[in-house]
């Protein structure tokens, strides 16, 4: 990363988020904070930032090449964990979150399962499942009342760093123009393919600028999604069952009688190409025979789609005034759901930072130490499970039932287990 000269710039007609407003003073930073991407991590951290920020007056930039519309518009399901719940519960919860009491863990074709049940650890859920727009939706309003600007359907470019701050070249309808600021948040997500390919080149390319050394897995398996209609529904169960191919999730939405789940199907390339092609009657009857019939038939699905499923991880968030988080930190394999909550964990966290230290590069420093252990923790046990609950090896299946069976009868293990899904490393 090359140095550049300071330079003072002016920002006009920039799209904002407060109507009639534009940054138009000549200033050596225009933003103490400038966060690329308004997904729910990068709003949350928006949210987080403006709220505590109300003594220490930080000027806050929120990018993103999208409208917010689109966001809210989007039907997926996500799994929210309850630690996340009161973390966000201070800017807006949705009122349509649906609660997850009991989960429940098996391997097809083999003995050996675990109750997680939300009375154990003395919460009101496990968890909750939520559409994405609805989050989006929440934090957007939030965002909205605060005093941060928000750059609508504005790209950002590759950021240029000096001594004192970070300069990135921002481009609203082929307007291009740089921003100065102090700290340069990548919070872009992106699935992991498009990162594979290099489509999304915020997420693991441009906009982390310097920070490299990326762990990458293609765990060889494609996602099939879905909202799943039931027979017999559980509410408020959750269901991750593995087989051979990949786990199969299934994540209470209510809907009629609490018959609507959220499916994630995780088989190989080959096989989800074939069943993206069945019929409705055919991909149902297959869906049915791998993960059997504990909540009756599979009578109805919408909103299929697909996509490849792998490990991205940084080894350093931090580079200089330069700071990773969310799926632009780590892109993880669904099962166990963490992928949001450690993004969510990673903004909570770097807001604590820079609150208490002001934007500078010792509070990313601090970030990063504070979060290590979390990430290694979470990432390692997602790249475990995805692994080891895939191979396809009579032995190793009969390990995997001792496993889930002695967790049963070693309750420690049990709860230390559910509390890192649930709340991660806090320190």
């Amino acid at each position: 990363m090359k140095d550049v000269t300071p330079s003072t710039v002016i920002l006009k007609h920039a799209r904002s988020s407060q109507s009639g407003s534009s940054a138009s003073t000549v200033a050596p930073f225009d933003f103490d904070v400038t966060i690329v991407g308004a997904g729910p991590v990068g709003l949350a951290l928006a949210g987080w930032l403006a709220r505590r920020s109300a003594t220490q007056a930080l000027k806050i930039a929120l990018v993103d090449a999208r409208e917010p519309e689109d966001s809210i518009a989007d039907p997926r399901a996500i799994a929210v964990s309850h630690g996340s719940r009161t973390i966000l519960e201070p800017l807006r919860w949705p009122a349509d979150a649906t609660a997850i009491q009991r989960i429940h863990v098996s391997q097809r074709g083999h003995f050996g399962r675990t109750l997680i049940d939300h009375r154990e650890h003395g919460l009101p859920a496990l968890g909750y499942v939520l559409r994405y727009g609805s989050i989006v939706h929440g934090l957007a309003a939030a965002v909205h009342a605060s005093n941060v600007h928000w750059f609508r359907s504005t790209s950002a470019g590759t950021p240029e760093q000096t001594h004192d701050g970070v300069s990135v070249p921002i481009d609203t309808a082929g307007v291009i123009r740089h921003l100065r600021t102090r700290i340069l948040v990548n919070a872009e997500g992106g699935l992991f393919g498009d990162q594979k390919n290099g489509n999304a080149v915020e997420s693991h390319g441009k906009a982390n600028a310097d920070i490299t050394n990326i762990a990458s897995r293609d765990y060889g398996q494609t996602a099939l999604v879905g909202t799943v209609t039931v027979s017999a529904p559980q509410p408020h169960v959750a269901w991750e069952r593995f087989t051979e191919q990949g786990p199969i999730a299934l994540l209470p939405m209510g809907g009629v009688r609490g018959a609507e789940y959220a499916l994630v199907w995780c088989c190989s390339p080959h096989e989800a190409a074939r069943r993206a092609q069945l019929g409705y009657d055919a991909f149902l009857a297959e869906l049915g025979a791998a993960f059997g019939d504990r909540m009756g038939r599979f009578t109805h699905i919408k909103g299929r789609a697909s996509f490849p499923l792998g490990l991205n991880a940084v080894e350093t968030l931090v580079n200089g005034r330069i700071v990773a988080i969310g799926n632009a930190a780590q892109t993880l394999h669904p099962v166990a759901g963490q992928g949001l909550n450690l993004g969510l964990r990673d903004a909570h966290a770097l807001a604590d930072a820079l609150s208490a230290q002001g934007p500078t590069a010792l509070a990313l420093a601090s970030f990063a130490q504070r979060r290590a252990l979390d990430r290694r923790l979470t990432i390692g046990a997602t790249d475990t499970l995805a692994r080891l609950f895939t191979l396809d090896f009579a032995p190793l299946a009969i390990m995997r039932g001792l496993a889930l069976t002695a967790l049963e009868f070693v309750p420690p293990v049990k709860t230390a287990l559910a509390r890192q899904m649930m709340f991660g490393q806090r320190r």
